[in-house]
């Protein structure tokens, strides 16, 4: 895939605005970190072009992010807009089938794509949960799976940051306890040191 249209926008002399939209993943104590890290990357690289909107929510869904699209993202006129909420799909209490992610998904997308035509959409798939975080998402891998299907679809940009996090998981659930303390939220080490960087290369390579 091309270099991201943002880095070559900021690239350009193009000043920008990033919105972060999703769960508490990006929105929460280490969502902040990796977010405000990859902020400073970027903003260190293009003479601090790039303002970047953190409109997440922690303990958030799909649904919620339909209902507060217009707040959170239209108005602020956003030049690029990353979304990750499969994680929180896949949570049995929030009753979201996957067919409905996808419907939730396509409407984000076709709403910020009405409001800017030009806007460059980026899907995540972030982190993998483990112990009980794990067991209330059972059905993970299917809305993981749908987000690689709309992204491929739609030819967007898609940051799938399982890969690094499979690697770590091969040493044992204790090893990945000292990334990922709680099961699901990465601590803020991995947040500057594992998820900013990778998002920072994803969109420059």
């Amino acid at each position: 895939m091309a270099q991201s249209q943002l880095i070559k926008n900021l690239k350009a002399g193009k000043s920008q605005t990033l919105v972060v939209y999703g769960t508490s993943l990006s929105a929460g104590g280490s969502g902040i970190v990796w977010v405000n890290t990859m902020s400073a990357d970027l903003n260190g690289k293009y003479q601090n072009r790039l303002k970047v909107i953190n409109s997440g929510k922690g303990a958030q869904w799909s649904t919620w992010g339909v209902q507060h699209l217009e707040d959170s993202v239209i108005k602020k006129k956003p030049d690029a807009v990353m979304v990750e909420f499969s994680i929180n799909d896949a949570y049995l209490d929030f009753k979201t089938s996957p067919q409905l992610a996808r419907l939730n998904l396509n409407y984000i997308i076709d709403r910020i794509k009405l409001s800017n035509s030009d806007c460059e959409i980026i899907l995540q798939i972030m982190n993998i949960p483990v112990g009980e975080s794990a067991k209330v998402r059972p059905n993970l891998e299917e809305y993981v799976q749908m987000y690689k299907q709309v992204a491929r679809e739609r030819k967007l940009r898609l940051i799938d940051h399982s890969p690094y996090w499979k690697d770590i998981l091969k040493n044992g659930q204790d090893a990945y306890l000292k990334y990922v303390p709680d099961g699901i939220h990465p601590d803020v080490k991995s947040a500057r040191e594992l998820i900013a960087p990778f998002v920072v290369k994803k969109l420059e390579e």
